[in-house]
């Protein structure tokens, strides 16, 4: 399994664990209320909606990653296509983060 595929294998794993929040709105709210432990955009996202949500998780110091595209994300997860998506759990967080290495550290 290449490690993309364990990405979305792990963001399908924590959507059905119900530990994860798709769709602009449900996203900015998870990271206002310290709910978002990592989210993730997709890399054809919007410029408007990568620098909203860029500036919200950079705000509440949430990592983003701005990885796959929007039919890939949404496929992860078995739903249509989704552009952003806000994992919950901190284990989940770290699994997904750890395979994405963030650029922060």
């Amino acid at each position: 399994m290449t490690m993309k595929n364990k990405v979305f294998s792990n963001l399908g794993l924590a959507m059905r664990a119900g530990k994860l929040v798709t769709g602009d709105e449900s996203v900015l709210e998870a990271v206002r209320s310290g709910e978002a432990k990592l989210v993730v955009v997709a890399e054809d996202a919007s410029d408007n909606t990568r620098k909203k949500i860029a500036d919200k998780c950079s705000f509440y110091e949430v990592p983003l990653f701005v990885y796959g595209s929007r039919n890939e994300l949404g496929g992860s997860i078995g739903k249509p296509e989704r552009v952003v998506m806000a994992v919950t759990d901190a284990g989940f967080a770290k699994l997904i983060g750890d395979r994405l290495h963030p650029s922060a550290e």
